[in-house]
């Protein structure tokens, strides 16, 4: 099949699935024979017993190892790479907060590779030559900044690498050149909302916004309703990692119906995180992906720890690549309260459906006398402070109902004003588990 240079056309995009499956284990094979090139994966498959991994089907895929953030810990720097060095262009690393970063190399044809699958997502909900797009994440060792910036300059946007923080000149960036795209955080994104209501501005009015794109970390729909609502924009879900290159891996279309996982590029998984089985389609679990298009850094069956499940069904804009679910958190984020699995998602999602909730909220964990106590502080809209003190106990008991009907533990909730916990401009910090000091 003939397909063209541009990676957002429709021919792969709508590629019938036979087509894509063949082209799936058509590239799986040379992936394979590229990823023994490293010292890494010739020691991980003599280890089991494969001294070359031969694939006819792409279900046999099942009979290989699982790779692991910690075996790109251990092969720390170079273990991994399957090509020369001068070859490389480009490292990427992970924060390394518990432990050793993992680095990830790419040549120049993986980032020419990454740009277009990027320009892919954003060209498929609408952004176009002509548009201002202000780039508000973290730029360097992070991908997210980087990564949407080659894909937006490949469409032809106008890029403003304005970086994440100093809120006051993003504004004065949005009214005096009209940005109408951007690339930020959610919880980034709250505060921005903030801010925005605190200068009496009025986005339909004072300001272009039409599109948000988001990623980095898990939030809820409540929270897309409400900073589409506050800011009068479209928000898109934008999902990645580093591993895999960084953001576009799967994206939002239009409909907004889940997140298409570009297939052409990656063979995605959902397993049993406990173990390690492959989930039958529709099934929660945890999402195991390959690269299919790396040459610099090929991984098989990298390990996310992102939970999700496969949508079922063709969606209605007509591609056919596979849907996932929103992140609903990684496997590692969940924490255990008086035995009863949390996730930080499940106490946003009933947060941001409370009208009186604001921007931010922060999760806190201690133990007592052998007990565990959580404790949600939540900051309140500023009107509701000036009410009389029987409405804000009316409020914190409302919130602490909803969230004992949700995680079931029943916790304390604190109320405090905005502004009272400091909003995040990278990925935020939800949870702060005092038992592990």
């Amino acid at each position: 099949m003939k397909v063209t240079t541009d990676c957002w056309a429709p021919e792969w995009e709508r590629i019938e699935e036979k087509v894509l499956r063949q082209h799936q284990l058509t590239r799986l094979q040379e992936t394979l024979k590229q990823a023994t090139k490293s010292p890494f994966y010739r020691e991980k498959f003599r280890q089991a017993g494969l001294s070359f991994p031969k694939i006819s089907h792409l279900e046999e895929i099942q009979q290989l190892p699982f790779t692991e953030k910690e075996d790109l810990r251990q092969s720390y720097p170079f273990g991994l790479v399957t090509v020369p060095l001068e070859k490389l262009v480009r490292l990427h690393a992970s924060s390394g907060t518990t432990g050793k970063s993992t680095l990830i190399f790419h040549t120049k044809k993986d980032i020419d590779t990454w740009a277009s699958l990027v320009a892919r997502c954003l060209y498929m909900v609408g952004a176009r030559p002509g548009d201002i797009f202000q780039n508000m994440m973290t730029y360097g060792l992070f991908t997210g900044g980087l990564g949407l910036h080659y894909g937006a300059e490949k469409i032809g946007l106008l890029v403003v690498p304005s970086g994440s923080g100093n809120t006051q000149k993003q504004i004065e960036f949005f009214r005096d050149i009209g940005t109408t795209l951007i690339h930020i955080t959610p919880s980034y994104c709250l505060h921005l909302a903030q801010v925005v209501a605190e200068m009496e501005l009025l986005p339909e009015r004072d300001l272009k916004l039409r599109l948000a794109i988001m990623g980095a970390e898990p939030y809820s729909e409540a929270t897309r309703k409400k900073l589409e609502k506050a800011l009068n924009i479209k928000v898109y879900n934008c999902y990645g990692l580093s591993e895999m290159n960084g953001p576009g891996v799967a994206f939002e279309c239009p409909f907004q119906h889940g997140l298409h996982l570009w297939e052409d590029h990656f063979f995605p998984e959902i397993i049993d995180p406990e173990t390690g089985r492959v989930l039958p389609e529709g099934e929660e679990g945890e999402l195991v992906l390959t690269t299919l298009q790396r040459e610099g850094m090929p991984l098989i069956r990298y390990r996310t720890r992102d939970l999700t499940r496969f949508i079922r069904g063709i969606c209605r804009c007509g591609r056919i690549h596979r849907r996932i679910e929103r992140i609903k958190g990684r496997s590692d984020d969940m924490f255990i309260v008086k035995g009863v699995n949390i996730f930080p998602s499940q106490i946003e999602t009933v947060l941001m459906e409370i009208p009186e909730v604001d921007a931010n909220f922060l999760i806190i964990i201690d133990r007592k006398e052998g007990l565990d106590l959580l404790t949600v502080q939540v900051e309140i809209k500023q009107e509701y402070f000036r009410g009389d003190l029987q409405s804000l106990r009316e409020i914190q008991e409302k919130i602490r109902e909803k969230l004992k009907n949700t995680i079931i533990v029943n916790p304390m909730v604190e109320l405090v004003e905005p502004g009272t916990i400091p909003p995040s401009t990278g990925k935020a910090k939800r949870v702060i588990d005092n038992r592990r000091l």
